[in-house]
């Protein structure tokens, strides 16, 4: 029996995690409790931001990744929404600018301070309006600077132009459910949703088309979500019909049937999927 029969063939096999000390982390938080699927943290080069449990609206915490330990309570917050914030995003183009989407309809944007906040932050630099529900989902377009894309309860996706507060595309009638996920492609010239109604959908913005449609892509009806990968592909997290929780591989040119499909086990959370373009890893997390 040769050798390599018995070492797995896998270029992943040495990725593994390892816990963090507890210096390192972050302690008493308290973070957002609302009802929302969401991350409700986001991260870049310079700072760590979390959605934390707010009274009189909604509010976010912004810390320099240095400063591990224990959070005091009195610690300045982002807090110039007058609902809960469900989603934050860092720009990739400026590590100091963040945008929020919350309860009270609105998308803000804000530029933190080069050092973090000293003091809290009420002025947002702009507000965008133009969801007549919450705003659930917020994501910054890749490749294209000042362009932000936010969907709301409202199930209408729009793409607008934050330099001048601008809609660019208002995107309606794509999406007769709640939309769970929203991911942009790495050239950012289409994105792929994932909707109550089970469908996930590749959508061209400039054209206002559906390029790509999969019906009951997971038969559950818990929450799934789909990102997409640098090469084209999209990944999907779902449910089967028998609520195990499922994984799945999607060649965009032809979704009839995955490219890969594996059950994971039987729990209620739904799984969110992180993908790393550099290495060509995806995270997948439970709650």
């Amino acid at each position: 029996m040769s050798f390599r029969k018995v070492v797995r063939q896998s270029k992943f096999r040495h990725v593994f995690g390892q816990p963090v000390k507890t210096e390192q982390c972050y302690d008493d938080i308290r973070v957002s409790r609302v009802t929302w699927d969401s991350t409700f943290c986001a991260v870049n080069p310079s700072f760590v931001a979390i959605i934390v449990e707010a009274s009189g609206g909604g509010a976010f915490l912004v810390l320099p990744l240095h400063k591990t330990g224990r959070i005091d309570k009195s610690y300045p917050t982002v807090c110039g929404h007058t609902g809960p914030v469900l989603d934050i995003d860092w720009c990739p183009h400026n590590d100091h600018v963040i945008a929020s989407g919350s309860e009270d309809c609105t998308v803000m944007v804000w530029q933190i301070p080069e050092n973090g906040l000293s003091q809290p932050l009420t002025e947002p630099v702009v507000v965008l309006e133009g969801h007549s529900k919450r705003v659930g989902i917020i994501t910054w377009h890749p490749t294209a600077r000042n362009v932000l894309l936010s969907a709301g309860c409202d199930n209408v996706v729009l793409i607008w132009n934050v330099g001048t507060a601008e809609e660019l595309y208002r995107l309606e009638g794509m999406h007769p459910d709640l939309i769970y996920s929203v991911s942009w492609s790495r050239d950012g010239a289409r994105f792929c949703t994932a909707c109550k109604d089970k469908s996930v959908r590749v959508i061209d913005p400039r054209r206002g088309t559906v390029v790509a449609e999969k019906e009951r892509a997971h038969e559950g009806a818990r929450p799934m979500r789909a990102i997409f990968l640098a090469d084209g592909k999209i990944f999907t997290t779902g449910f089967s019909r028998m609520s195990e929780r499922q994984l799945a591989l999607w060649d965009m040119e032809n979704l009839e049937e995955p490219m890969g499909l594996q059950e994971l086990d039987s729990s209620n959370g739904a799984l969110l999927p992180f993908y790393d373009p550099d290495t060509n890893v995806v995270y997948v997390c439970g709650k």
